[in-house]
């Protein structure tokens, strides 16, 4: 059995899709049916993905976000009928790794899942051992998944680190908005830049002392972002 998948959705019929479907690509799949349920089902059960409706009784899909990360990496994929870009762009700043706008098909949502479940296991191919990247006292190491700065441990979600992997293997190069959130999301890219921004923005206020000045994550205006070389 592959992954185990936590879905939460006040909607029966629609854990009940997901969950065959899911399950027939080979997946373990457990259902929540609001967020106050699935706090506790997450912590019994420990699983490797979460798909989460913002738009829930109790605890909604933002406060569960926010509870959650607190003490948990699992990447979570926001499952949301609500369209407006701010409400997209405060789930990705709650911890959310990403989103899927109701209603979606199943392939887009499984590309999605895929894709989510790559940047938390790592590269398809296995690293060197003990592959390290620098940027002054910033160190990535992609074989232990983990990041510090002078030293001190960062805590971030599979998004943020494979975003700051991807700048840090190429220092100098600058990368479009575009180039990043295709990197992330592969097939399923879908052109919202402002997802880049918002993994940038809390990237940033991890690893920085002064997140405005950018020591370590330069915005090039107009363009994108690049790893200062120091």
């Amino acid at each position: 059995m592959g992954a185990t998948i936590l879905v939460v959705d006040d909607h029966a019929n629609t854990r009940g899709l997901i969950k065959d479907y899911l399950t027939e690509h080979g997946y373990r799949v457990i259902t929540a049916a609001d967020g106050r349920q699935a706090l506790a089902l997450a912590a019994a059960d420990r699983p490797d993905l979460i798909l989460l409706d913002v738009m829930m009784p109790n605890v909604d899909g933002f406060e569960f976000t926010r509870r959650y990360r607190k003490d948990n990496r699992v990447p979570i994929i926001l499952l949301t009928a609500k369209v407006a870009e701010q409400d997209k762009v405060h789930g990705l700043d709650l911890g959310a790794d990403d989103y899927v706008t109701k209603p979606f098909g199943m392939q887009e949502l499984l590309a999605r899942v895929r894709a989510v479940l790559r940047r938390a296991d790592g590269a398809q191919a296995p690293p060197a051992a003990d592959e390290v990247l620098r940027a002054g006292d910033l160190a990535l190491n992609r074989t232990l998944r983990s990041v510090s700065v002078a030293g001190q441990a960062v805590d971030l979600t599979p998004s943020e680190f494979e975003l700051l992997a991807i700048l840090m293997e190429q220092p100098g190069r600058v990368f479009s908005r575009d180039v990043l959130l295709e990197r992330l999301q592969g097939n399923s890219y879908d052109g919202v830049e402002r997802t880049v921004d918002v993994h940038i923005s809390n990237v940033r206020k991890k690893i920085e002392a002064n997140a405005a000045k950018g020591r370590y994550i330069e915005t090039v205006f107009g363009v994108g972002y690049r790893c200062r070389i120091e």
